[in-house]
């Protein structure tokens, strides 16, 4: 649905304007192209532009894209060797707290604020359709400032909680369960709730459960969700214009669709 592409123009001989960014408001790119610069000992010098449609503050991953774009063009300019967990410790060091992104080809759960991979389901999710929705449109999409949300404290029962929940993830991406994969997102879903509640999921939750969904999910800091479908059961369609219009119904107008890939 978005996406952001940077370009990175080194500088020329004689050239000791440092290093730039276009638009200029665009620090936390800058940063990872400072880092990845540096990290390569290579001289903080040059241009990078970069251009996008993710919106910002809402949980589609905004700042993560802008950062990657960033380290992806640097390191692309110089031919660099950067793995995927080298571009994760770059990220974090960027923006405080990343997104996963980087990690393409299997699921993986990420420290988001230490930037490695505490278990690499070495499978990619199960392929879902999701109907995204702004689950606060009270706030006229505004959105989350993720970094001024104090981190999660959670409680002994609810880390003991995750640790059922890591076992079910584990079981869901083996077996391409898209079912067991459902269930891990609604209760990581009603567990986000106690730090950053949705206003009508109680109202959201029968509907889930009645248009035949396997599942709801949240933007850990964001104002989206998404209701999670089977991508191949044969009633798909139907059951999410049956969902989109109950949730119209509790006057959730913003929606959108997508399927994500095998």
């Amino acid at each position: 649905m978005y996406s952001v592409a940077a370009r990175f123009t080194p500088a020329g001989p004689g050239d000791d304007a440092g290093l730039t960014v276009w638009p200029s408001w665009k620090s936390k790119a800058r940063h990872a192209a400072e880092l990845t610069l540096t990290g390569a000992r290579l001289p903080v010098r040059g241009h990078l532009e970069l251009s996008g449609d993710v919106p910002p503050c809402r949980g589609f991953g905004s700042s993560t894209s802008d950062v990657l774009a960033a380290i992806g063009a640097v390191k692309d300019a110089f031919a660099l060797p950067l793995p995927a967990e080298h571009v994760a410790r770059l990220a974090v060091q960027a923006e405080t707290a990343s997104d996963s992104l980087m990690f393409v080809s299997t699921a993986v759960l990420f420290a988001h604020r230490e930037g490695v991979v505490i278990e690499d389901f070495e499978h990619p999710l199960p392929p879902v359709r999701v109907l995204g929705f702004g689950c606060r449109p009270e706030d006229g999409g505004r959105g989350t400032d993720t970094l001024a949300l104090p981190p999660a404290r959670y409680t002994v029962a609810e880390i003991q909680q995750f640790t059922r929940l890591r076992k079910m993830l584990r079981d869901a991406v083996l077996a391409k369960d898209v079912g067991l994969l459902g269930k891990v997102a609604t209760a990581s879903t009603r567990i986000n709730q106690r730090h950053l509640p949705i206003p009508a999921l109680e109202r959201i939750l029968p509907i889930v459960e009645e248009v035949g969904a396997v599942g709801l999910q949240t933007a850990h800091s964001g104002d989206i969700a998404g209701v999670i479908f089977d991508r191949d059961d044969p009633a798909v369609d139907t059951y999410t214009e049956r969902a989109q219009q109950m949730l119209g119904d509790i006057g959730i107008p913003e929606q959108w669709k997508f399927t994500t890939d095998d």
